[in-house]
C-alpha cells in the first residue's frame, strides 16, 4: 500500500465532511432525526484510521497535526509536526512494528504518557496490527495479566525518566509475558535542552543495547515513510485497538475497537462538535484513556484539525493546571475535553485576564457534572460546557447534550446520530421485559456502528446482549418526553472515582484476607471534587475485634491499586442483604450519601440542627432528603452541597 505525501493539498473536503458539514446543527431530537435519514452507508468513511489520517495528510499536508508542549510553565510553542510529518512518522511506526513480526491480528502494547510517539505507536500500531493502551500507573502484576490477555508481541514504553517508575515496571514484567518479543523505549529527554538531557542520561542511563529492547524513534528512522512494506489493505471490520475496561481482578477485560468502530464515532462526534479544520483541540487527558484517543484524538485527525498534546501527565501534572489559561490563550485553543474533577479544579486556577476567546465548548464525561460546577465554569469561561456519556463498550462517546440547543444539567443528554439508545425494564435473569415508559428508571441500552462486538474472551461475553444487538450498558436510566437521557444510577457496582474504574471486588477480596472480617461490601461515597471515592462495610466474625484504622492499613498493604483504597472502612452489626443473601448496595450507598452530606450539615450548622435521609427517588434516583427548622439560614450549606453529584431535596418546617 503506497501512502500519498504530497504537499499539494486537495481542493475539497472528503464527501463525508462535505455530507457532515451539510447536516444541520443539533439542537433537539427532530435534527438527529434528519441527520439519520441519510443512510449511513451512504456516508462513505474512510476503512480504516490510517485511511483517514492519510486523507487529512493529502488535503492538508502543511497544516498542523501535533504540537506537542513538554512543559506548560514555559513560554514556549513546542514540538510541532505537520500533516505530512505525522503521517509519515505513523507509517514508519507500522513498517517498524511489522519488522518485528506484527501482523494483522498481532498486539503492539505501551506503556507511556503523553508523548508524540504515543500517537505514532497509537495509529502506526493499528495500521500494522492491534494496538493495546495500558495504563502505566497500574502494578506489574496487573499490567502483566493484560498483555498476556492480549498476546502482546511488541511493547513500546518509556525509557528512564525523573518522576517515573515505567522502565522499573518493564524490567519486572518482561519475563513474565511469554509472547513478548521486543520492547521499544522512547527517550523523553529528546524533548529537552541539549544540555539538560546530557545531564539527565549521565544520571540516568538509557538501557544497554539488547537482543530484547532497543531505541523506538532510531527503529523507526530506518522504516520506509512512504508505503506499509506489508502492503496491507485494512478492512472496516478489522481489529484496531483492545482498551482494558473494568477493574483489575480476574481475568483482565479487553474491549476489541475495530477500525470501523473508531471512525464511525469520530464522525459522530464530529456531527455534534462541527469543528473547524483550524480548530486547536486539546489533550489533556491520558492517551490510554478512549475519551484521549478518539474525542481529541481521531477527531481532530479526521477533519486535518491540530493536536495540542499538553505536557506528558496532562491535566495529572501540576503545571498544566496552574498554567491553563495563559496555555489556552497561548495556543488559541478551541476545545478541550476532562472529567468533573478538573473542571472542579479549574475554578481555583486565577483567571486573570487571560483572553480565551478562542474556546468554544468543551466536553466533560466519566462522573456525574456538579450542578455549580457546570454552572460556574460557563459562566468564568463563557463557553458552552457540555456533559455526556460514553463507555469503552460503544468506543467512546454515545450521547452527550445538544451544543446547539438545550443543556440540561445533570442530563447525558440525547443519542447521538445513528446510536440508537433505550431505557428498558428487566427481570432478574437480565431478560427484555418491555420498554419503559417516559421518566421510568429502567437499564440503558445502546446500539450503533461504535459498538463493540464483545470482549476478547468469549465468556465474558454472557449476557451483555440485550435483543438483537443491544448492548447492557448496566447503567440504571430515564428518558423524559424530549429524549433527554439521565444516569440514575448503576447496575453495575463499578466505582468511578474521576473517571477512574474501581471494581469494588479487588477492596472486597482484600478485606476478606483479615480473619477478623466476616463480610465485606465496597461502594462509592460523594465527593465534591472527583464524584465518588471508594468506602468499604465490614461485619466482623463473632468474638473477634478490630477497628477502622487497622483495616485501612490492611488494605493498604494488600491493595496494588492505590486508587482502590478505601478513605473510610465503617464497621455494622451486619451488612444488610437481599431475600435471596446478595448484599444489598443501595443501601450502602443510601447509607454512605447520609454519612458525608451528615458531616458537612454539622460543620455548617451544628450538631442536630440538619435531618438527613438519602433515598431512591422515582425520577432522579438517588437523592439526600435534607430537613430543617425554618429559621435556618441554608445558604452556606447549599452552597457546599451544590458541588456533589448527589441532589438534594430541601425541607425547611414553617
Amino acid at each position: 500500500m503506497t501512502i500519498d505525501t504530497a504537499s499539494a493539498a486537495a481542493s475539497s473536503l472528503p464527501s463525508y465532511l462535505e455530507r457532515i458539514s451539510r447536516f444541520p446543527a443539533i439542537r433537539d431530537r427532530a435534527d438527529i432525526e434528519v441527520i439519520e435519514a441519510t443512510p449511513w452507508a451512504s456516508l462513505e468513511l474512510p476503512d480504516s484510521t490510517l485511511e483517514l489520517i492519510q486523507i487529512s495528510a493529502r488535503r492538508r499536508p502543511d497544516a498542523t497535526a501535533l504540537r506537542f508542549v513538554m512543559d506548560a510553565t514555559a513560554q514556549q510553542q513546542g514540538q510541532r509536526y505537520t500533516y505530512a510529518e505525522f503521517l509519515a512518522r505513523v507509517v514508519q511506526a507500522a513498517n517498524a512494528f511489522h519488522r518485528l513480526g506484527v501482523d494483522a491480528d498481532d498486539v503492539v502494547s505501551f506503556l507511556l504518557p503523553s508523548l508524540p510517539q504515543t500517537h505514532f505507536t497509537l495509529w502506526g500500531g493499528e495500521a500494522a496490527g492491534v494496538v493495546n493502551p495500558i495504563n502505566p500507573m497500574l502494578e506489574p502484576e496487573h499490567i502483566a495479566g493484560i498483555m498476556n490477555a492480549a498476546g502482546t508481541r511488541v511493547l513500546v514504553a518509556l525509557a528512564p525518566f525523573p518522576g517515573s517508575d515505567i522502565w522499573d515496571k518493564v524490567e519486572a514484567i518482561k519475563d513474565r509475558v511469554p509472547s513478548l518479543e521486543k520492547v521499544l523505549y522512547v527517550d523523553a529527554a529528546r524533548f529537552l535542552g541539549d544540555d539538560e538531557a546530557r545531564a539527565l542520561r549521565e544520571r540516568l542511563p538509557l538501557p544497554d543495547a539488547a537482543d530484547w529492547c532497543e531505541d523506538f524513534d532510531r527503529c523507526l528512522d530506518r522504516a520506509p515513510a512512504d508505503r506499509l512494506i506489508n502492503e496491507r489493505r485494512i478492512r472496516p471490520e478489522e481489529r484496531a485497538s483492545l482498551f482494558h475496561t473494568g477493574g483489575t481482578t480476574g481475568l483482565p477485560k479487553l474491549a476489541p475497537h475495530s477500525h470501523a468502530n473508531e471512525v464511525a464515532n469520530a464522525a459522530m462526534m464530529q456531527m455534534l462538535f462541527r469543528h473547524r479544520e483550524d480548530a486547536v483541540i486539546l489533550c489533556g487527558l491520558p492517551l490510554f484513556h478512549v475519551n484521549a484517543v478518539l474525542i481529541t484524538g481521531l477527531v481532530p485527525l479526521m477533519i486535518g484539525a491540530e493536536i495540542l498534546l499538553a505536557t506528558p501527565g496532562g491535566f495529572r501534572s501540576p503545571g498544566l493546571v496552574d498554567n491553563f489559561w495563559s496555555l489556552m490563550e497561548r495556543h488559541r485553543v478551541s476545545f478541550f475535553s476532562a472529567v468533573p474533577a478538573i473542571f472542579s479544579r479549574l475554578l481555583e486556577v486565577p483567571f486573570g485576564d487571560a483572553e480565551v476567546s478562542s474556546l468554544e465548548s468543551a466536553l466533560s464525561g466519566g462522573a456525574p457534572l456538579p450542578r455549580a460546577v457546570h454552572g460556574h465554569f460557563e459562566e468564568l469561561t463563557g463557553i458552552s460546557l457540555i456533559e455526556g456519556f460514553g463507555m469503552t463498550e460503544g468506543t467512546c462517546g454515545s450521547m452527550a447534550n445538544p451544543l446547539a440547543g438545550e443543556r440540561r444539567t445533570g442530563s447525558v443528554g440525547l443519542a447521538l446520530p445513528y446510536t440508537g439508545a433505550r431505557v428498558v425494564a428487566l427481570d432478574d435473569q437480565d431478560r427484555y421485559l418491555r420498554d419503559c415508559e417516559v421518566n421510568e428508571i429502567g437499564t440503558l441500552l445502546i446500539r450503533g456502528p461504535n459498538v463493540f462486538d464483545g470482549y476478547s474472551r468469549p465468556e465474558q461475553n454472557r449476557d451483555i446482549w440485550v435483543e438483537d444487538g443491544w448492548f447492557n450498558t448496566g447503567d440504571l436510566a430515564r428518558q423524559d418526553a424530549d429524549g433527554y437521557l439521565w444516569i440514575t444510577g448503576r447496575a453495575k457496582d463499578l466505582i468511578i472515582r474521576g473517571g477512574h474504574n474501581i471494581d469494588p471486588q479487588m477492596i472486597e477480596d482484600a478485606l476478606y484476607r483479615h480473619p477478623a472480617v466476616q463480610m465485606a461490601a465496597a461502594v462509592g461515597k460523594p465527593c465534591d471534587r472527583v464524584g465518588e471515592l471508594p468506602v468499604a462495610y465490614v461485619s466482623l466474625q463473632p468474638n473477634r475485634q478490630v477497628n477502622e484504622d487497622d483495616l485501612l492499613s490492611h488494605c493498604q498493604a494488600h491493595l496494588a491499586e492505590k486508587a482502590a483504597i478505601p478513605k473510610n472502612i465503617w464497621i455494622l452489626d451486619s451488612i444488610p442483604l437481599t431475600a435471596v443473601g446478595k448484599v444489598f448496595k443501595p443501601a450502602l450507598r443510601q447509607d454512605a450519601v447520609t454519612r458525608v452530606y451528615g458531616e458537612i450539615a454539622e460543620a455548617e450548622l451544628g450538631p442536630g440542627v440538619a435531618r438527613i435521609t438519602a433515598c431512591q427517588d422515582a425520577t432522579l434516583g438517588l437523592v439526600a432528603e435534607i430537613r430543617v427548622p425554618g429559621d435556618v439560614d441554608l445558604s452556606s450549606l447549599k452552597a457546599r452541597l451544590e458541588a456533589f453529584p448527589i441532589p438534594c431535596r430541601w425541607r425547611q418546617a414553617s
